[in-house]
C-alpha cells in the first residue's frame, strides 16, 4: 500500500511538550528527539523518492488557545500541505497543577478555529493525535474527568475535517496491558523513547506508511 502522502509534500508537527521534545529553535529544519523525529526519518528512510519534507513547530506547555495565537507564523505562512496536531493534555494539566482550568466548550472552539483555517486557507490534509494520559502516577486517574470530554471533542472534530485520527489514549491503554505505564510515560503524559516510538508507529500506520 502506497503512503497517502504525495511526493514533494510539506509535512508539519505541531503541538505541546510532547511533539516539541527539545528542537532548536535556531535550526528551523529541527525535528527534536520524539516521535516527530522518528515518523519523519522512518518516512524518509523507507520513501527517498517521495522527497518529503518535515518541520516541528511544537511548543512546551502550549493549549489549544496557545496554538491560535500563534498560528499564523508558525502554520500557515509555512505553507505546509499536511499539518499533524497534538494538543489537549496542557488544557486539562493546567486545571490540577496550577487551578486554570480550560472548558470543554473552549478548546473544541480553539482547535475548531486552527482547523478551519488549515482547511480554508491551506487546503492541507490533518492528522489529529488524540491527547492521553496514563495512570502513573495514581493522581493522573483524577485527570480522566477532565480529559476524556476533550478527546470526544477532538474526535468531533475528526469526524468534522475528516482528519486521519490517531487514537493515542487507546493504544496506550492497549500498551499499558503488556508493560507498566511508566514504560511508556514516566509521570504519564512525557513519553520515554519507547512511548515516542509507539506515537510514531501509530502516525505511520494512519499516513499508511506502515
Amino acid at each position: 500500500m502506497a503512503p497517502l502522502i504525495e511526493n514533494n509534500a510539506l509535512v508539519l508537527f505541531q503541538g505541546d511538550s510532547i511533539t516539541d521534545a527539545g528542537w532548536n529553535r535556531q535550526d528551523s529544519a529541527s525535528l527534536g528527539n520524539g516521535y516527530a523525529m522518528m515518523a519523519a526519518s522512518l518516512f524518509s528512510a523507507a520513501y527517498p523518492g517521495k522527497n518529503v519534507r518535515f518541520l516541528n513547530r511544537g511548543h512546551s506547555g502550549n493549549r489549544a488557545r496557545d496554538l491560535v495565537s500563534r498560528w499564523q507564523a508558525d502554520c500557515l505562512d509555512l505553507k505546509p500541505t499536511w499539518v499533524s496536531i497534538m494538543i489537549g493534555i496542557n488544557d486539562t494539566w493546567r486545571r490540577y497543577g496550577s487551578g486554570d482550568a480550560t472548558t470543554v466548550d473552549e478548546y473544541e472552539r480553539n482547535y475548531d478555529t486552527i482547523l478551519g483555517q488549515v482547511r480554508d486557507k491551506l487546503s492541507a490534509r490533518i492528522v489529529m493525535i488524540e491527547p492521553f494520559v496514563l495512570p502513573t502516577p495514581p493522581d493522573r486517574v483524577a485527570w480522566r474527568e477532565d480529559l476524556d470530554p476533550k478527546i470526544d471533542a477532538a474526535r468531533r472534530l475528526a469526524r468534522k475535517y475528516q482528519a486521519l485520527y490517531v487514537p493515542m489514549d487507546g493504544i496506550f491503554a492497549a500498551a499499558a496491558t503488556r508493560r507498566e505505564p511508566s514504560f511508556w510515560a514516566a509521570d504519564g503524559v512525557h513519553p520515554s523513547p519507547a512511548g515516542h516510538a509507539l506515537i510514531a508507529q501509530s502516525w505511520l500506520k494512519a499516513v499508511q506508511a506502515l
